[in-house]
């Protein structure tokens, strides 16, 4: 074994091996005894492809090369594919048509509204149609228009809308004989995980809405993923308990059906995200969060008896079932995330695929650091993180030294910090660094309360909670004081450059697509947010003065450290702007800084090429300007 300065070590984990072998895996779904799912691919400049895995345990690419399956509507997506015996529904990402292709033939469109964008469908069988949720963005003032439409899957008929008149909608879904609807809504300044709708409606035979009623929810109430029972139960899930817990409408009252001190929810970024689906009437698989941990379990919604699925998964989305079998995306720290299908009653685990088989080497496995979730003080109360240790079997470092820190924010900022192997995370503990994956007060998993702590306090708590945990870690000798770096995209971006403005506690940073600007964010960003700064800052302009205090590139003066910009020239969500201001200031004043502007990219980086250029850069910024001493500037 090497002695050798930490931060300095070599690494098998490299960029390039990185991006020449991953591939996100970003929804997967069954029809009768075949396996789809989607994969975005950074080597084909990120295109999304629809993978069919056949009986015989054969793979094909269902979309041709020039169609690429990604929804916008709300601009992050989520739902853009629906499957009904062998027949592809999907939306298509370059003009967002929505597309139906038959097996052996390409694809054709159907959707006849222009300028529209479609997600979450469900196939209306006794109609010929598909009921799914439109986003018009028509109207030549820019007013975007979100409704609940009936599409003729032949392509014979104009868009019918069904529902309308709120501002958002999602998660249309049918019960099993076709006779009603439920639905979720919600209304600016609401988001789906702050305050949303259920409602169900009557379908006449002729598939009109009849006699709609709120069965639960309000603008204090978050409700998610309704789905509908094999005899018609309509379930749900809703946090009016302080948790996101597993309810159902039995006799036109509402009841709970597995209440717990976990989440069966996640924060409503995507649409078509699924927690939970029905083997049978009443036995449920169920995934919910609890330690930081997701769990899979049997549920007999009758008798209130789980049964626990012992996997070697911490992290389950994407449940997917049918009788005797259940289909999820899932990972742990030592292993990427797959699609993998488990037996019912065997609970056998078979990985259909892998996001990354880069761990199955043995030199990278050697490498790869487990994370320990730890809990430190944040003020008068707790916070959390997964911490990675420094870990190379081929290195170590002197006794008398400690490690450079790297403290990641993760986006949202109403999100979570993942526990699933993460090539990027361990591309620096492999090189002698220490990491932690904060999950500041506003996270999700760990109940509403939680969650509630970021209220009207964006740029403050979670900046506390992040410069809090690389206090603790240095504090139990864990990290350099003298070398701490923190880094995050987007909401995660913003964070970074409040904690390198506001605070004198990091040394260095990296903001990717972050935000520096909040005026700017709440003038200029797209429907789905644009009223999301009410509950994180306050309402604008009546109260401005916040927004004024909060953004880092009024107090450029203030910031004397380096740090490393990373934008997507089509980025809607944190447009390029904001990062060149903050980049004019850095020059102006002399300090050390980068800057990486990425064409044909959005919010989150997809094109192999540039997903390595920023792990290069990055490394290279931290290893002059943190781990060799270039601070002395």
């Amino acid at each position: 074994m090497t002695i050798s300065p930490y931060g300095s070590w070599k690494s098998p984990i490299t960029s390039d091996l990185i991006v020449a072998e991953a591939i996100s895996l970003i929804d997967v779904f069954p029809d009768r005894d075949e396996v789809y799912w989607i994969e975005g691919r950074p080597q084909e400049a990120g295109r999304c492809v629809l993978v069919k895995r056949l009986s015989d345990g054969t793979t094909i690419d269902v979309t041709p090369a020039q169609y690429s399956t990604r929804s916008r509507v709300h601009e992050y997506g989520g739902g853009a594919v629906t499957v009904k015996d062998g027949v592809v529904y999907f939306s298509n990402d370059k003009d967002q048509k929505l597309y139906r292709q038959d097996p052996g033939e390409p694809p054709r469109p159907i959707g006849q509204a222009p300028r529209c964008r479609y997600a979450d469908g469900v196939i209306d069988e006794r109609r010929g149609r598909m009921i799914a949720v439109r986003e018009d963005h028509g109207a030549a003032d820019g007013t975007v228009i979100n409704t609940i439409v009936a599409v003729a899957i032949d392509g014979s008929a104009a868009d019918r809308i069904l529902v309308s008149g709120k501002d958002f909608y999602s998660n249309p879904r049918i019960s099993p004989d076709g006779k009603r609807l439920a639905w979720l809504t919600w209304n600016h300044p609401s988001m789906p995980w702050t305050g949303t709708e259920l409602w169900m409606a009557n379908l006449t035979d002729s598939g009109d809405i009849d006699s709609p009623a709120r069965i639960a929810g309000s603008a204090s109430e978050s409700i998610f993923q309704p789905e509908w029972s094999p005899s018609g139960t309509l379930y749900f899930i809703s946090d009016r308990s302080g948790w996101w817990n597993l309810y159902r409408l039995n006799a036109g009252s509402v009841e709970a059906v597995m209440p717990k001190q976990a989440e069966f929810a996640r924060a409503q970024w995507f649409l078509g995200m699924t927690t939970y689906g029905f083997a049978s009437d009443s036995r449920l698989v169920v995934s919910y969060i609890e330690g930081g941990r997701t769990r899979l379990a049997i549920l007999d919604a009758d008798t209130g008896h789980v049964e626990p699925i012992d996997l070697p998964y911490t992290e389950i989305l994407s449940v997917r079932v049918n009788a005797d079998c259940v289909l999820v995306r899932a990972g742990a720290p030592d292993r990427p995330l797959s699609v993998v299908r488990i037996g019912m009653d065997s609970h056998t685990v078979e990985v259909l695929r892998r996001s990354t088989d880069v761990a199955e080497d043995p030199a990278i496995r050697a490498c790869i650091s487990l994370p320990a979730q730890i809990e430190f003080p944040s003020g008068d109360r707790s916070a959390y993180g997964f911490y990675y240790a420094p870990h190379n079997p081929e290195f170590t470092a002197d006794a008398n030294e400690l490690p450079p820190l790297i403290v990641k924010s993760h986006g949202g900022p109403t999100a979570a910090a993942s526990s699933t192997l993460n090539l990027g995370i361990q591309y620096w503990t492999s090189r002698g660094y220490a990491v932690i994956d904060v999950d500041y007060g506003g996270s999700t998993g760990y109940g509403r309360e939680y969650r509630n702590r970021l209220y009207q306090s964006w740029g403050q708590v979670d900046v506390e909670d992040c410069t809090n945990a690389a206090r603790f870690l240095c504090r139990t000798g864990r990290a350099d004081v003298a070398r701490t770096a923190i880094t995050g995209g987007s909401a995660g971006g913003y964070t970074t450059l409040c904690a390198l403005t506001f605070g004198d506690f990091f040394k260095i940073g990296a903001s990717y697509y972050g935000v520096g600007d909040l005026e700017a964010l709440a003038r200029d960003t797209h429907k789905f947010e644009s009223r999301y700064l009410d509950w994180l800052v306050g309402k604008y302009p009546e109260e401005k003065d916040k927004y004024k205090a909060r953004s880092p590139i009024n107090f450029t003066d203030r910031l004397s450290v380096p740090v490393i910009f990373f934008q997507g020239s089509e980025d809607r969500v944190v447009p390029p702007n904001q990062a060149e201001m903050m980049v004019k200031a850095l020059r102006e004043k002399g300090l050390p800084f980068g800057y990486f502007l990425f064409h044909s990219e959005q919010l989150g980086f997809r094109q192999a090429p540039n997903i390595k250029r920023c792990l290069d850069a990055e490394l290279y910024f931290y290893e002059i300007l943190l781990v060799h001493g270039g601070l002395q500037f």
